[in-house]
């Protein structure tokens, strides 16, 4: 059955088209992750949070779950669409092109060459694996979800610090 190689192809050929897109925006993107907004942090905070866990399933040699996290990073990159975060999207993409490198060496090579990851990071193979950077997983606001009498009543955004008479 050829549907699973097709899937494959799908897959490798919108991460492809992603890079092709988003090309210039990925050399130029820097690492001032200070300077970026809420959906900017929100990218960050969700290519941390999944590769924390592809970390974890490379370790337990689960590559099927690997790969279905590589395609939660692309998901969340494409549905980016702040203008002025190429930082969020550089990082995001450098994270994923390094997470599939083990299993498709050929192209995710050809694009970190051409996106100029080389320049700063070296050859994809000798390139370190992505750290979880804590500091993206950090939430400025937490969402409360409020009940009466076991009933969902409505939710309220807190800062992540406050303290119970201030969300009271």
């Amino acid at each position: 059955n050829d549907a699973a190689v097709e899937g494959a192809h799908r897959f490798l050929k919108r991460v492809w088209n992603f890079g092709v897109r988003n090309a210039d925006a990925i050399k130029t993107g820097g690492t001032d992750y200070a300077a970026l907004n809420g959906d900017g942090k929100a990218l960050r905070r969700e290519v941390h949070n999944v590769l924390k866990q592809v970390s974890y399933d490379y370790e337990r040699m689960q590559y099927n779950t690997v790969v279905s996290g590589a395609m939660k990073l692309l998901n969340a990159l494409e549905s980016f669409k702040a203008e002025g975060q190429a930082a969020a999207v550089r990082d995001g993409f450098s994270v994923l092109l390094r997470v599939l490198y083990p299993a498709t060496p050929h192209i995710t090579h050809q694009l970190w060459q051409d996106l100029g990851f080389a320049a700063e990071l070296g050859d994809l193979l000798d390139a370190p694996w992505p750290t979880v950077d804590e500091a993206a997983l950090v939430q400025d606001e937490i969402e409360l979800m409020l009940q009466v009498n076991g009933k969902l009543r409505g939710a309220v955004k807190v800062p992540a610090g406050a303290d119970k008479a201030a969300i009271e």
